[in-house]
């Protein structure tokens, strides 16, 4: 009976300091990494939120771009940073990608990062310059059968959702063209709308001004539906390619030791700034649209991604 009281005295402690912990952060400011350019998808959405955090916490939410290697430079970032919620990562999709991509990482994806949720679903569109001629998926798939190789795409980099997207369309359009790889997409769209690349699956918030002033047609979405953003626009699917969609998520993590607490407070915070109604105008403003998941189901939903797209990297045979 003294032990089974002991036992829970002790619980009930380490509850009240677990609060205790999580009500005292963030004592300082946080440093947010994007493993992409500045300007991409990825990074308006991580600046959006973090600017409501900082609002609604107190403490500078500071982002930082750290590019390069597919996001795994600003995952390992991440990983090996102090586990006291302090350092936060904004990663696309990619991220449940470069596990097979990039297999010789020094961190591992499952095991030493936790989940907070997604913050947005965000369609891609394939884009081409006006130039090329081409006004529909089927004049792209007809062109790049006629002269097997003489098209190319462009990526926001080996391994990343836009390069995903490109080879589900591929695979499903019985294509062969040339992957040509870019830091991010303000540099693959540069190329893309100069004609030097042929075409693009791009997030959809970074061209719809430029499809708006005619510098890039948009022959459909990537996406499994329409997007809210260009409703006339048919997708992939629709446009006759099999199994050509892909869903381009971006999503929010720490490093698996930072008690549960402050990770459970995070997801709070997170949810209650994606719930703000500017936020809300500004997510819409960029195409996305909500994906909101508990801090289990997230981990659930990336370990089964990862899994799938190990088989459509192996199936493409997409490598650094």
């Amino acid at each position: 009976m003294k032990r089974s009281w002991i036992w829970s005295a002790a619980l009930a402690m380490c509850f009240v300091q677990g609060e205790a912990l999580a009500q005292a952060w963030p004592s300082k400011r946080v440093q947010v990494i994007v493993p992409f350019t500045a300007g991409s998808a990825t990074d308006i959405m991580a600046r959006t939120v973090a600017q409501r955090l900082s609002e609604q916490l107190g403490q500078p939410f500071v982002v930082e771009n750290r590019p390069g290697a597919g996001g795994t430079i600003g995952v390992g970032a991440v990983a090996r940073a102090d586990a006291d919620g302090h350092t936060i990562l904004v990663h696309s999709s990619s991220y449940t990608i470069t596990p097979t991509t990039y297999p010789n990482t020094p961190y591992d994806t499952v095991r030493d990062l936790v989940g907070i949720t997604p913050l947005a679903l965000l369609p891609q569109v394939l884009v081409i310059s006006p130039d090329k001629g081409i006004k529909t998926v089927s004049n792209l798939v007809q062109a790049a059968k006629a002269k097997p190789g003489a098209l190319n795409y462009a990526s926001a980099g080996v391994g990343t959702a836009t390069q995903l997207n490109a080879e589900r369309f591929r695979l499903g359009a019985g294509i062969e063209v040339v992957h040509v790889p870019f830091k991010g997409t303000p540099e693959a769209l540069t190329e893309i709308i100069a004609g030097r690349v042929d075409y693009y699956f791009c997030p959809v918030n970074a061209v719809l001004q430029l499809i708006a002033e005619k510098k890039l047609v948009a022959l459909a979405m990537g996406s499994s539906k329409r997007s809210a953003a260009l409703p006339d626009l048919p997708t992939t699917l629709e446009s006759g390619v099999p199994n050509s969609d892909y869903n381009f998520w971006v999503g929010m993590f720490l490093p698996s030791k930072t008690p549960r607490d402050i990770v459970t407070r995070l997801h709070q915070e997170t949810a209650k700034a994606l719930d703000n109604k500017e936020v809300r105008a500004s997510m819409a403003k960029l195409g996305a649209e909500s994906m909101l998941l508990g801090l289990d189901e997230f981990d659930s939903y990336i370990r089964n991604e990862i899994k799938v797209n190990a088989a459509l990297v192996k199936a493409a045979g997409i490598g650094p």
